[in-house]
């Protein structure tokens, strides 16, 4: 399986950290948001901070942590995979080795006839003066040009509860039809949980659009507010 084609030299990200979340330095010297720093910023976090009173702080912080670290194994095998390297997870005998491995399998079984190029895995992207971040895959998917992202979830997610993926995908696939005069019009989330679901959500034409334009919605909000601490 030879999927990477290197058609592109993407950018060594500088990664700083300020009052207002994790920032970037541009080609101009600059500190530019991340696109999540964007997207925390200006999105609706109550439900979050609800979940988190009702089942207590150290609970949360359990859950989150298991959470981080099962997607963070999936994506590190998931990125060898693609390059044809060994992807395999340790299996330690505990439930988040057992667990990643089980989701990784899935996705694997599920993705491995729909990604025809990989031109860039955790990439950086940048826009000058705007904002910066990093992409999980970026390709052809079914033929297409596209961004396209793998969600570790507990349990899938109903489409209307995952705006925000869309959003950081549509960032990211205009940066980089900015920086390399693509024409990347597809956002693919592919998603997996630890009952080994599997689901695409695919977003192209007006839809694709759609979130394009809801993303500088929320990038202006998002300069407009913070202009006098920049």
């Amino acid at each position: 399986m030879k999927l990477i084609k290197t058609n592109f030299k993407y950018p060594n990200l500088k990664r700083v950290e300020n009052k207002l979340g994790r920032f970037y330095i541009d080609s101009k010297g600059e500190e530019v948001p991340s696109v999540t720093t964007v997207l925390s910023s200006t999105s609706d976090k109550s439900g979050i901070d609800e979940w988190k009173r009702r089942v207590g702080h150290e609970e949360a912080e359990r859950i989150l942590k298991e959470s981080t670290t099962i997607g963070t194994n999936v994506h590190n095998a998931l990125e060898n995979y693609l390059q044809d390297k060994n992807w395999n997870i340790n299996d330690d005998g505990s439930y988040i080795s057992k667990t990643s491995i089980l989701i990784l399998n899935c996705f694997i079984d599920n993705l491995i006839n729909d990604i025809d190029e990989v031109w860039g895995l955790e990439v950086g992207l940048i826009l000058d003066g705007l904002y910066a971040g990093t992409a999980d895959c970026i390709g052809k998917f079914d033929g297409q040009e596209s961004l396209i992202d793998f969600k570790t979830a507990k349990k899938v997610k109903p489409k209307e509860w995952i705006e925000d993926y869309f959003l950081q995908c549509s960032a990211y696939a205009n940066a980089h039809n900015v920086m390399f005069g693509t024409n990347i019009e597809q956002i693919v989330i592919l998603m997996a949980d630890r009952n080994q679901e599997f689901k695409r959500f695919i977003a192209s034409g007006r839809e694709f659009d759609h979130y394009t334009n809801k993303w500088k919605q929320k990038l202006i909000k998002f300069h407009n507010k913070n202009k006098l601490s920049k």
